[in-house]
């Protein structure tokens, strides 16, 4: 979409925030907050150089930055990614709670700080994989029907 007075796409998030040092900033400061955490820090291998540069690279491509992370990963499949791992509303919250300070910290104007923080609030919640679906979510495994079969 382009700015029909100028005739030129308006800038991403990605841009708007500064770019690749904005995202290895806000990163960095999450992952410090994780290695302390006694409910994260369990979820995620001894080295967490890997998950790392997976956020990093998501994150950098989701607000329009450059397509690494598909490039070297394929689709993002959040949810599915997510699934090995036990995410209930008290890893939902110790997460959002680290990134939360991240973007705080961060010194993202105002507008854009509340775009990061709703798309988090929002992801996080799509990633809780130890209740029941919430109304108007399908479940990711059928729920097996009473004849045993699925529903």
């Amino acid at each position: 979409m382009t700015d029909p007075g100028r005739g030129v796409a308006p800038a991403s998030i990605y841009e708007r925030l500064g770019g690749a040092p904005f995202f290895d900033a806000l990163v960095a400061r999450f992952y410090a907050g994780v290695a302390g955490d006694p409910v994260l820090r369990p979820l995620y291998p001894e080295d967490m150089t890997d998950a790392e540069a997976n956020l990093r690279d998501f994150l950098m491509q989701y607000w329009g930055g450059p397509d690494d992370y598909s490039r070297r990963r394929g689709h993002p499949m959040l949810r599915a990614r997510h699934l090995p791992f036990s995410i209930g509303p008290r890893e939902r919250d110790a997460w959002m709670r680290h990134m939360g300070a991240a973007v705080r910290a961060s010194g993202a104007p105002a507008d854009l700080a509340a775009e990061l923080l709703g798309y988090f609030d929002r992801a996080a919640t799509h990633l809780v994989n130890t209740e029941p679906p919430r109304p108007g979510h399908l479940p990711i495994v059928p729920t097996p029907s009473p004849a045993g079969g699925n529903r």
